[in-house]
């Protein structure tokens, strides 16, 4: 079965990520939330590294329920960064929170966030099908712009970079490439 080129080869989980999820339109705004937080504390490192320590975020950040992240004291945040489980980058670990307390502020003021978000690509998902890994972009217009709204609506580790990622990961982008199953051919 043929995968796109980014794909690591013989890894099982990587390779089920690829297969079910990365690229599969979400409205879910819990797992969209996550997600925004998830490819931030990936910024520098492999998506690997955080997705073998996805299990333990979702414990440690209660499954990213928004209210209970923006509740999260400094105390709760500081014992994080002794947690192998999780990247214990202080800086991530408290953009956690920041980005829960965003998205709450988020909602009151335009409403509902998923639309919102999806907004940046009117509504469907933008399909592009890289023929090489030198084809993928690396951020868009479409990036940028979610990328500067974002910041400006107070959320951190939300570089273009970052969020075309993120906007791949959950649909807002399907890249995947030409000739991987997925793609259809």
């Amino acid at each position: 079965m043929k995968r796109c080129p980014w794909l690591p080869e013989g890894n099982e989980v990587y390779a089920a990520y690829h297969d079910e999820e990365w690229g599969v339109p979400s409205r879910d705004p819990r797992y969209l939330f996550e997600m925004i937080c998830l490819e931030g504390a990936q910024a520098g490192l492999s998506w690997w590294t955080v997705l073998r320590k996805r299990d333990r975020y979702r414990e440690v950040f209660h499954r990213f329920d928004v209210e209970k992240m923006a509740a999260m004291g400094d105390r709760e945040l500081e014992s994080l960064l002794g947690d192998p489980g999780i990247i214990r980058h202080r800086g991530k670990v408290f953009a956690f929170r920041q980005n829960a307390r965003a998205w709450l502020e988020l909602a009151d003021r335009e409403g509902d966030p998923v639309d919102w978000l999806w907004s940046f690509v009117g509504g469907e998902p933008k399909v592009r099908r890289p023929r090489r890994m030198e084809d993928y972009a690396v951020t868009t217009p479409e990036s940028d712009a979610l990328s500067k709204a974002l910041r400006k609506a107070g959320f951190n580790f939300v570089g273009s970079t970052t969020l075309h990622a993120f906007m791949q990961a959950v649909g807002m982008v399907d890249e995947h490439a030409a000739g991987c199953f997925r793609a259809g051919g």
